[in-house]
């Protein structure tokens, strides 16, 4: 919202004295401020205290919302001025593995919903910026966020169970706006005074909503709506305050309290399926909250920079690098803050792609540009995964022998005669959003699903603190943040590979024979797809290694050989997947290629699972 309050030019020497002041409280240390450090009268609309502002507001913060507010035609209204600078204090103290981007932030509270990251990209796409937190969050979690609007997701559990989750129903009194979807808005009813029933008619599937109020949620949509509804309860009573927005023949679908600015719906506006759900949403994130979509690759590559330019210091990182898209995008983006004080090390951990050491080598070095150390510790990975069958044993194996090569390499790096006394503190690397879901029961409800070698596998005594640059991001948005870095659309168009290499590609114990097999097996995939003009159509195209042998005949001989599995599949994020039609031909092609030129493998298998229920990689 625009505000007309502008204060006089008089007051800038004043306001630059206030900011100086604070800096000096600020940088000694000091919790007590002069009672003449305070904003000059006439500087904040006068419905505003002032006293309450300074505590708020961090000095450099103070200065530039100060000149910007004074200076700035049609500035922004001082609401918009105060989230800004609330809780950056805080901020500036968290750990780095912590993200956080500084723009306009929606809070995503997830009930255990399978669309809830679909919330996250649908409001990434208008530049917007979304954060998922547990809905057990505390809420002092959600404010040091500053949000500008809240959304309560969906979820498989009822409210009124013993075991619904646990969330704070404080979160409703934060004073911001509040969207509650599905089961969102179930728990707002219910921890409202409302009430929450089994409905005599679940609704799955497509349904018509016909909007019976006017709301700002509704603004510009059809008085009928095709939506995706999801639920078996429904509210039968509405809390104080609350009135119906919309329904379908058998229940209600929207209801709102604006003077709380309360809204939700019955129905999943995340989902392709509801056809107006975008517009939805954009009322709600754009004109309802009032966020700027600000949130560019551009601001995100700046504002980045100059948080690992600042966290860094005077002081050294080195780059977990494997040459795929996600630690390519890292290694770019810190290189672009701290320059030589980078050093990529690329590791052969003894279960990367056949002759990935030496391409990625040569491409990192040529194409980017990088300051690159190889370790070829192949070895020293295979043993410590001997004998090693259960796949998060597998990763969380693979994670800490990662660790311990970067502490090893960068003793050495730093022993040398160039470095002599200098510290590496720093360890970069490429960790995307899905990693974190995925690692990490984000869900309240909810359990791991599989720990990444670089979140969930790390060593709690590991000498290096991270930098994790993406941590934000999902893989689509790392290629456009990629492009704008410059970088050549051969190293960004390469498809994901798992950082725990074909480890989690071999079912069972990971041996030297088993990787050569499935190296072979695997080239064989990736060329043929390549060849058919696939490879960048589909997400992710590869073989699988399975510890089950069969009977075949080859050459008029009985053969006792491996089964290998080839996997293809659609996605946009790698948060859901759909399993990949590939032509009869290319997969004939590719069955023959590797049942004749693979020995020890006599049988090829396609995998049409999608994800959910499986996941993309087989561990």
């Amino acid at each position: 919202m625009l505000s007309s309050h502008k204060p006089p030019i008089s007051i800038i020497p004043q306001g630059i004295k206030v900011a100086s002041e604070l800096c000096s409280a600020w940088y000694t240390g000091s919790s007590e401020v002069q009672s003449s450090a305070r904003p000059p009268a006439g500087l904040f609309p006068s419905d505003q205290t002032a006293g309450g502002v300074v505590e708020l507001v961090t000095p450099l913060r103070h200065l530039i919302c100060f000149l910007y507010f004074s200076w700035t035609p049609g500035g922004r209204g001082h609401q918009r001025i105060l989230r800004a600078t609330a809780s950056s204090r805080s901020r500036s103290r968290r750990a780095f593995t912590i993200g956080f981007v500084d723009t306009s932030t929606i809070v995503i509270l997830d009930f255990g919903s399978q669309y809830t990251q679909l919330i996250a990209r649908r409001i990434r796409e208008f530049n917007v910026f979304s954060v998922v937190l547990p809905c057990t969050a505390p809420l002092d979690q959600i404010r040091a966020l500053a949000p500008l609007g809240l959304i309560l997701s969906g979820g498989p559990s009822s409210v009124y169970d013993a075991d619904a989750p646990a969330a704070d129903p404080a979160l409703l009194t934060l004073g911001i706006p509040v969207l509650g979807i599905c089961y969102g808005l179930q728990f707002i009813v219910h921890h409202l005074g409302g009430k929450v029933e089994p409905a005599p008619a679940r609704e799955y599937g497509h349904a018509q909503v016909e909007v019976v109020a006017e709301t700002p949620l509704f603004r510009g949509l059809p008085r009928t709506l095709d939506v995706w509804m999801s639920h078996g309860d429904e509210a039968k009573t509405l809390p104080e305050g609350f009135v119906l927005t919309a329904q379908t023949p058998n229940a209600l679908a929207g209801i709102a309290n604006e003077s709380k600015r309360i809204w939700a719906v019955q129905f999943h506006p995340e989902v392709a399926h509801t056809r107006q759900g975008m517009e939805l949403l954009r009322n709600f994130v754009l004109d309802i909250c009032g966020a700027s979509p600000d949130w560019t690759p551009e601001h995100f590559i700046q504002s980045t920079v100059d948080r690992v330019r600042a966290q860094v210091g005077g002081g050294h990182a080195i780059c977990g690098l494997s040459g795929g898209v996600d630690s390519s995008v890292a290694a770019v983006l810190v290189a672009r803050a701290i320059g030589d004080r980078l050093t990529c090390i690329f590791v052969n951990n003894g279960v990367l792609r056949k002759d990935e050491f030496a391409k990625v080598q040569k491409a990192m070095r040529e194409q980017l540009g990088l300051r690159v150390v190889a370790v070829d510790a192949g070895e020293r990975f295979l043993n410590a995964l001997s004998g090693v069958t259960d796949p998060e044993q597998k990763r969380k194996a693979i994670g800490n022998e990662f660790i311990c090569v970067f502490d090893d390499e960068a003793k050495t790096i730093f022993d040398s005669a160039d470095h002599v006394g200098e510290e590496i503190a720093w360890l970069v690397q490429g960790t995307l959003y899905p990693d974190v879901i995925e690692s990490s029961s984000v869900k309240g409800p909810s359990q791991t699903i599989k720990s990444h070698h670089n979140v969930g596998g790390l060593p709690a005594n590991m000498k290096l603190k991270l930098i994790e640059p993406l941590r934000d991001l999902f893989k689509d948005e790392v290629r456009r943040i990629g492009r704008d870095l410059g970088m050549p659309d051969e190293i960004l168009e390469r498809q994901p590979f798992p950082g725990p290499g074909l480890a989690v590609r071999i079912l069972g114990e990971v041996t030297a024979e088993r990787v050569a097999l499935l190296q072979e097996a695997d080239a064989i995939v990736v060329h043929e797809i390549k060849a058919a003009g696939l490879y960048r159509k589909v997400w992710q195209s590869f073989a699988v290694l399975l510890p089950v042998k069969s009977v075949g005949v080859m050459g008029d001989q009985r053969t006792y050989g491996y089964t290998c599995v080839v996997r293809a599949v659609h996605s946009e994020d790698g948060m859901t997947a759909d399993w990949a039609p590939l032509p009869y031909e290319v997969l004939r092609s590719i069955s023959s290629r590797i049942v004749s030129e693979v020995r020890g493998i006599n049988r090829v298998v396609y995998d049409i699972t999608s994800k959910p229920p499986g996941t993309i990689e087989w561990e």
